[in-house]
């Protein structure tokens, strides 16, 4: 029995370092700043938490598992080589609508403009999860509360992949409906960098020959997915050798599932539960796809962020889609 016993002991020595390596690979780190709050794994920078003194919380930057940048770095950095400096709306990775009581929180520059403004921030995490929560007061040009959120964002990873789990909760105030209105202009949203985009038109004559590829859960690809209900979409495209995309799930039990998604070539990559009218061009019911949460009430709703490396199949995103919906 001893001499069958030792290799079992020397075997078990010899995989346990292993695997504490390999929790440690995927280990998720947060730390807390006045403004921000920094997200590492294994070591390496992911995203940050900004939250102070902008006109909504947003996550900058987001990275890939080999640190490639997976969203654009205008407006937050101005000038950098290859990037198209529009939409200063377009913060890397964020939630808002453009029509809540009538008022846009979508764009910003204007004090036309509702913001988003941080009412606390807490960060937490165990292992291979961080957890942000934050309490969020969603504030009209005159300086009146028509909405409160409570968002919730999780982070974890493996050596190739990382994944963002963003849940945010809208609550009306006591006394007043919030109305969510009618536009494209929304609302779970990601900017991509310009390499990762289709050959699209820039204006003014010009043209982006581009390589990347829009590609939904139906197998409708490019243009095509605007404006199109799906419960996922994937965009990918090859960089220096290599392919790199992210996925997008909306999860079953959201409003309106699956979602329509404004999901342009240029790189905006958004999931929008409002905007029916535009994405299904109904001129004649521009409140088609209006949405009233009582006084009082609230209103949940779920996505996941999933950035790999390869296409949709290499990827597996369908098969990642199933074990999302099925709570995994």
């Amino acid at each position: 029995m001893k001499t069958r016993a030792l290799p079992l002991v020397v075997l078990a020595a010899l995989l346990a370092p292993v695997s504490v390596l390999r929790a440690a690979a995927n280990e998720v780190k947060l730390t807390r700043s006045p403004d921000r709050v920094r997200v590492e794994i294994g070591g390496k920078l992911f995203t940050e938490y900004c939250f102070k003194d902008v006109p909504r919380p947003f996550l900058y930057p987001v990275l890939a598992a080999d640190g490639t940048e997976m969203t654009r770095n205008y407006p937050m950095k101005k000038g950098v080589p290859g990037e198209v400096e529009d939409h200063p709306h377009h913060r890397s990775l964020w939630f808002t609508h453009g029509d809540v009581n009538g008022i846009d929180f979508w764009a910003e520059g204007s004090d036309k403009k509702g913001k988003i403004v941080s009412e606390s921030v807490d960060a937490s995490s165990q292992g291979g999860t961080g957890v942000v929560k934050a309490r969020n007061k969603w504030v009209g040009p005159d300086g009146t509360v028509h909405l409160t959120d409570e968002t919730t964002i999780r982070f974890h990873g493996t050596a190739d992949a990382r994944f963002i789990d963003y849940e945010v909760t809208l609550k009306a105030p006591a006394g007043k409906p919030v109305i969510f209105g009618d536009t494209k202009e929304g609302s779970m949203a990601i900017r991509l960098p310009l390499w990762m985009t289709p050959s699209h038109s820039q204006g003014r004559g010009k043209k982006h020959e581009g390589k990347g590829t829009i590609i939904n859960a139906e197998g409708i690809t490019n243009d095509a997915t605007w404006g199109k209900k799906s419960t996922w979409v994937d965009y990918h495209a090859p960089k220096d050798g290599k392919v790199y995309g992210v996925a997008m799930f909306d999860h079953p039990k959201n409003p309106r599932h699956p979602t329509w998604w404004h999901v342009r070539t240029y790189a905006l990559f958004a999931a929008n539960p409002f905007g029916k009218h535009d994405f299904e061009n109904l001129k004649n019911e521009p409140k088609a796809g209006e949405m009233t949460l009582p006084a009082g009430g609230s209103l949940t709703f779920r996505w996941r962020f999933y950035f790999h490396t390869g296409d949709e199949k290499a990827a597996k995103v369908a098969a990642q889609y199933a074990a999302y919906a099925a709570g995994k």
